[in-house]
């Protein structure tokens, strides 16, 4: 398979400010020369504990963190130079599945103008009418009904928000998927619902995913690839089925043997 995404040293380094005068004195290296492909259509995961760097490193490709310095390469052409105009097409292509699916929606909105607010702005030809089907359709595509799109996120359970919000991020026709910890915020019998939602989803419309978690059990039923990331550093790479089998780093086997035995 090609690489859709090439990630080749990136550094996010977040600077320390003391005193009066609010001078740098240090940085915060949250990501600290990271190198990854992504190949098109695959799930890679990227797993770690808290801190060190997993999603920090997901937000930088889509913008959302500042890249020091470093490659980020979609299909061959590099994002990190392009100005907020040229990148804009590249927000249709890239998009990003939130952590907390009741803090990522606004609660003053409904349904209808929460999914249909890229649309209105990445297609501006569709009248309302137009927006409003392509949002039906696209609850019923994320296992929601139609009578959803006109109430609000706090009329839903914790699963059905996030379903609005993989329903967001769809709006856009997106070929690459950025989940950060899409299920950590859910219910263990929930987690299997939307988890297996992302895998139909993935084969439907033939979608990539870097899929950030620091959960080993769920990474290893959706990942064909997985990165072991610690302190801003990437320190083990490997195949699902190796990585779970003979893992090499001692960290990947102090995160393995965390997992719990049910």
């Amino acid at each position: 398979m090609s690489a859709l995404l090439t990630v080749t040293d990136l550094k996010v380094h977040f600077p320390v400010r003391t005193g009066i005068v609010r001078r740098i004195t240090d940085h915060i290296r949250a990501v600290d020369g990271v190198s990854f492909t992504v190949p098109e259509g695959a799930t890679v995961g990227l797993v770690g504990e808290s801190g060190s760097g997993k999603s920090t490193t997901g937000k930088s490709i889509i913008r959302l963190a500042p890249v020091t310095s470093g490659s980020i390469a979609y299909r061959a052409t590099e994002l990190t130079g392009l100005s907020a105009k040229e990148f804009l097409p590249y927000r249709k292509r890239i998009q990003m599945i939130f952590q907390d699916p009741y803090n990522s929606l606004n609660p003053r909105l409904t349904v209808e103008t929460i999914v249909g607010e890229s649309l209105e702005i990445h297609f501006p030809a569709l009248d309302r009418a137009a927006r409003r089907a392509r949002v039906l359709e696209l609850l019923e595509l994320v296992g929601l009904e139609k009578k959803h799109i006109d109430r609000y996120p706090h009329e839903f359970s914790g699963g059905q928000r996030q379903r609005i919000g993989i329903a967001r991020t769809l709006a856009v026709q997106p070929e690459f998927v950025i989940c950060d910890e899409p299920v950590s915020a859910l219910d263990v019998s929930v987690q299997a619902q939307i988890v297996n939602l992302l895998q139909d989803l993935q084969k439907q419309l033939k979608l990539t995913y870097l899929f950030i978690s620091h959960d080993l059990a769920v990474v290893e039923h959706i990942c064909s690839h997985v990165l072991v990331m610690q302190n801003g550093k990437i320190v083990e790479s490997a195949s699902s089925e190796q990585l779970y089998r003979a893992p090499q780093h001692e960290y990947t086997k102090k995160l393995l043997a965390a997992v719990p035995d049910f």
